[in-house]
């Protein structure tokens, strides 16, 4: 429901993932339908399990990060502050005309700075204490990513950083928009992960539904029958998120409004049922619409049978069996953690705008028991008004997001 007469628009959006850096490279890649995952560069992934990952390629960070910050940041928090600035440029926003503290920043990292962490240890246990940074006081943490772009663009309003894994872009935007209905003017908000080191590859695969295949075209299948787990990838997506009667006050390009959050909380295994159905459900409350109005679902699509049955189930639920166009683009560039479902906004909010829904690549054959219509082969051009956005987070988080279009 709307407080205070607050609507959140979309007003700049910026993008760094496996298949493109930028929204517009991105994008024409996720149409077109090509695959980014492949096997792993980063490090040598030989005698891992698992050893392919949607990774970022081409990005050189002397090209986006300024040379005195190279040393004090994290992969993830050089990949954020591109973003951070493509959103701005995007929204054609400069925080320096903004009175103080009107523009938050809120992110969803869950991973933290692995590889970073990672190169101190090294140093640590090979050469001694002396050899470890004081900027590994910072560089490892979650909040990084939030703490430098809020001083890379003077960003003086409320911060924060949420850590619910996949579920995080969608739950920092859920916190952002609150923050504009607490009286913020603007707010950097979205989510990002990138832990393809082998300390983080080796907690990533600790936590099990890796697919551990060496066929990139099979290997991450959601919804397919012969599904049999997730890639990992790095990358994700910042959007800039204003009010809207504030931001076509100044002549804002308007992409989209989220017009409904909600989140819930899964029980104790053996307990009870998941609870992502109750996300949608709420999210749409919040929305004020009805399952009829919903277009189109950017799906969680973990890749994971028992995973997939169980979306597949509550989708059916709330819309009908293959009642609404499904799709999961992340089936291009892998699970990105955090970044995930903040770039399944992104998605959603070009689909909105070019009215097409982007194609679920490798799936070829829907498992009968996962009745949704399933958008594979191209992209299919669509009436939308609304989508819907779906994340779930390890250890019991659920998050939904609906997105109302431009039209």
């Amino acid at each position: 429901m709307e407080w205070r007469g607050v609507r959140a628009a979309v007003t700049g959006l910026g993008v760094v993932a496996p298949g493109g850096i930028g929204v517009r490279a991105w994008w024409e890649a996720a149409l077109r339908g090509e695959n980014a995952i492949a096997p792993l560069t980063r490090f040598d992934a030989r005698g891992y399990p698992a050893t392919l990952a949607g990774e970022v390629t081409g990005f050189a960070d002397e090209e986006h990060v300024p040379a005195r910050l190279l040393p004090q940041t994290d992969r993830v928090t050089r990949l954020s502050l591109a973003a951070a600035a493509e959103a701005l440029a995007d929204a054609d926003l400069d925080p320096r005309n903004l009175p103080d503290y009107a523009m938050g920043v809120v992110t969803a990292n869950a991973m933290g700075g692995f590889e970073f962490g990672q190169r101190e240890l090294q140093a640590l246990w090979s050469k001694g204490r002396r050899h470890v940074g004081a900027y590994q006081s910072f560089a490892w943490f979650y909040a990084a990513n939030s703490g430098q772009i809020s001083i890379r663009h003077g960003l003086r309003g409320p911060s924060g950083v949420v850590v619910s894994e996949q579920a995080g872009g969608l739950d920092a935007v859920a916190q952002a928009r609150r923050r504009l209905r607490g009286g913020l003017r603007a707010v950097l908000t979205g989510g990002f992960d990138a832990a393809l080191c082998p300390w983080g590859w080796t907690a990533q695969l600790a936590a099990g539904g890796m697919s551990t295949r060496d066929d990139a075209r099979r290997a991450y299948l959601p919804f397919d029958a012969d599904a049999s787990g997730h890639v990992a990838g790095e990358g994700g997506a910042l959007l800039v998120l204003e009010d809207a009667d504030a931001a076509r006050a100044r002549g804002a390009a308007v992409l989209g409004t989220v017009a409904g959050c909600a989140s819930t909380f899964d029980p104790a295994p053996g307990t009870g049922a998941p609870r992502l159905l109750a996300a949608a459900r709420l999210a749409l409350e919040d929305a004020r619409i009805a399952p009829a109005d919903v277009d189109v679902v950017f799906a969680d699509a973990a890749g994971e049978r028992n995973a997939d049955r169980a979306e597949a189930a509550a989708l059916a639920e709330l819309f009908g069996p293959r009642a609404v166009a499904v799709t999961a683009p992340k089936s291009l560039t892998g699970r990105l953690g955090s970044g995930g479902s903040a770039l399944d906004l992104a998605a959603a909010l070009c689909a909105l705008r070019d009215q097409v829904i982007p194609p679920t690549t490798g799936a070829v054959r829907v498992a009968d028991d996962c009745p949704v219509d399933l958008v594979t082969g191209a992209a299919r051009p669509a009436r939308l008004r609304h989508a819907l956005v779906l994340a779930r987070g390890r250890g019991g988080f659920n998050a939904a997001t609906v997105l109302r279009g431009p039209h």
